[in-house]
């Protein structure tokens, strides 16, 4: 029986032609030092430029030098999917006992992946995320904003982690082969990996490295995308099992208020007949037109958590839960 290997390095990339073979090396140069046995995973998330022609160079290269436990493997998309799907299909096709995501651009040291190693195997987390203390980035439209979406991930996940969206990351293997990266939730996988019960999530202070090839592919809208995706993260954790919590809650507090305010108006005009005073007439009245709104819209909410909960309950992953062991 084959030994497992001890580490798995999954490069997500995207026009990195330059960068990859000074990465490869530098990979190739740590893991020999600590004499792990390892594979590099690339993943081509649809270059336009010379990137898959690099790596498959370098597969080439890692064959023939006859290294079994340096294999590199290749995944190519045919078209720009972002690195959510990159990070999935490299999740997927990871072996190694313990998994190490990092950027293709060199801003990512390997020279970090002993610590995290050992975080891993000795320290008994299940997941290390980076935490870039100090960065060469931007300080107006890369340091700053960070900082914000990151304050408010660490208050609405309750992860107290500095840096959420470090793209330099351990995971125990078990990990990411229990969560589901999609859309643009690569930002949140500490996120999700907690919501699948991995709740033992550290932090390591890491080198930040100014960037030597090529320029970022990652422009100022990621952090108006990472806010929606944070809130659409929440509620399914807290409501994705059951919507009708949220929406019968939501939709019959909106109905009863819309219901009292409508006996309120029916009262004030039954009020001012009987004691023979002018009053609008409940047709014309705003409040009237508000209240039985109100109702609509909350018996509308009511529906829709209804229908959720049908959904939910003829969908196939209803009773999916992780289970830790068995005896």
């Amino acid at each position: 029986m084959a030994k497992a290997l001890d580490i798995s390095v999954i490069v997500p990339l995207y026009n990195e032609e330059e960068s990859l073979p000074h990465l490869y090396e530098w990979i190739v140069r740590v893991m020999k030092a600590n004499q792990f046995s390892y594979e590099v995973i690339f993943v081509n998330d649809g270059s336009t430029d010379g990137s898959w022609k690099v790596i498959e160079a370098l597969s080439h290269q890692s064959s023939a030098s006859g290294d079994e436990g340096g294999a590199v493997h290749g995944i190519c998309f045919r078209r720009n999917y972002g690195k959510s799907a990159a990070l999935y299909c490299g999740f997927k096709a990871a072996k190694g006992e313990v998994v190490i995501t990092m950027d293709a651009d060199l801003q990512d040291s390997p020279d970090e992946i002993p610590e995290l190693y050992r975080m891993i195997k000795e320290d008994g987390f299940d997941l290390v995320s980076g935490w870039k203390q100090k960065r060469y980035d931007n300080a107006l439209t890369k340091n700053i904003p960070s900082k914000l979406f990151n304050a408010t991930a660490r208050r609405v996940t309750g992860i107290r982690l500095h840096d959420m969206n470090c793209g330099l990351k351990a995971y125990r293997l078990e990990v990411v082969k229990n969560i589901e990266v999609f859309s643009e939730m690569h930002r949140y996988i500490p996120y999700l990996a907690k919501n699948a019960g991995f709740t033992k999530i550290g932090e390591k202070v890491v080198q930040h490295r100014k960037r030597e090839f090529g320029s970022s592919k990652f422009g100022i809208n990621r952090f108006v995308n990472g806010y929606l995706d944070l809130m659409t993260l929440w509620f399914l954790n807290k409501f994705g099992k059951q919507p009708m919590h949220f929406f019968g809650l939501v939709g019959s507090l909106m109905f009863l208020i819309g219901f009292i305010a409508v006996l309120v108006v029916g009262g004030m005009k039954w009020y001012a007949l009987a004691h023979h005073v002018q009053a609008m007439l409940v047709g014309v009245n705003p409040y009237f037109h508000i209240a039985i709104l109100m109702m609509i819209l909350g018996c509308m909410l009511f529906l829709a958590g209804f229908l959720a909960e049908l959904v939910i309950r003829n969908s196939p992953s209803r009773n999916d839960y992780l289970i830790k062991e068995e005896i």
